[in-house]
């Protein structure tokens, strides 16, 4: 039952994230808790989201913005390790604010989650207003962006809409929004996980090596249809797509539910 729900969601996450550059990790770490512990289910998705991310990096490179790659990515990479370094390595305490069961799930509000998801709602709610969809950022401004989204990436896995919050207002084309976007995760996932890689160990591989390569491989067909899908929408759509999972998210990290 567990290889055809987790691979299931794994195919169907992976078809709409391939358009927003972020949610696969948010969506599917639930899923492999219902099956496993936290720990096991942190590390085997945090395998998942970087073979896919690579898969897709081989589907997309042609469209890379290699400007936009280096002022958003390099900057992401150190603050990207700052960030994962602080969560494991730090005893400072990220506050619990409150706690509550919601169908009998425990939800707990903590500072750090609360400000990232005030953050990404706030974004998110304004990317829909037609004079805030006009705007541009600048390219200087991109080494803002890389910091703070690597730096949150690190300390709370949430990079991926903190990056499509700053590249979809690069004025980029869809293709090279995607394209690059995919590249910087790359960046990110590969920092991250030379912190994490303690967690990485605790999987028994051969053990649990069927459910892996079952999400692996349902993700990268998501990800391929999400390529063929890709010459059929606009970037408009791309906006309200990247601006709708932004909501959801920052909604389940408010109230304490990722």
């Amino acid at each position: 039952m567990e290889y055809f729900i987790i691979g299931g969601v794994s195919l169907l996450t992976a078809i709409l994230t391939f358009f927003s550059g972020f949610g696969v990790g948010t969506i599917l770490t639930p899923v492999f808790v219902i099956f496993f512990p936290i720990e096991i289910a942190i590390a085997m998705t945090a395998i998942v989201h970087f073979l896919n991310n690579l898969f897709k990096v081989g589907l997309t490179y042609k469209n890379i913005d290699k400007s936009v790659l280096l002022k958003f990515g390099l900057p992401a990479i150190p603050f990207a390790l700052l960030g994962a370094w602080l969560l494991v390595s730090i005893s400072t305490e990220n506050t619990l604010l409150a706690h509550f069961t919601f169908l009998k799930l425990i939800c707990k509000i903590y500072l750090i989650q609360l400000i990232v998801g005030l953050l990404m709602l706030f974004f998110a709610i304004a990317e829909l207003f037609p004079s805030f969809k006009k705007d541009t950022i600048k390219h200087k401004h991109l080494l803002i962006g890389g910091s703070i989204s690597g730096f949150f990436g690190g300390l709370t896995g949430h990079q991926g809409a903190l990056r499509a919050m700053f590249l979809i207002k690069s004025g980029l084309s869809k293709e090279a929004f995607i394209a690059t976007g995919i590249a910087i995760a790359c960046f990110v996932d590969i920092s991250r996980l030379t912190i994490y890689f303690g967690k990485v160990q605790n999987i028994n591989i051969q053990e649990n090596i069927g459910i892996i390569a079952t999400a692996t491989l349902c993700a990268f067909v998501g990800a391929y249809f999400g390529k063929m899908l890709l010459k059929k929408i606009t970037i408009n759509t791309i906006q309200y797509i990247v601006s709708a999972l932004m909501i959801i998210i920052s909604i389940l990290l408010i109230f304490g539910i990722i």
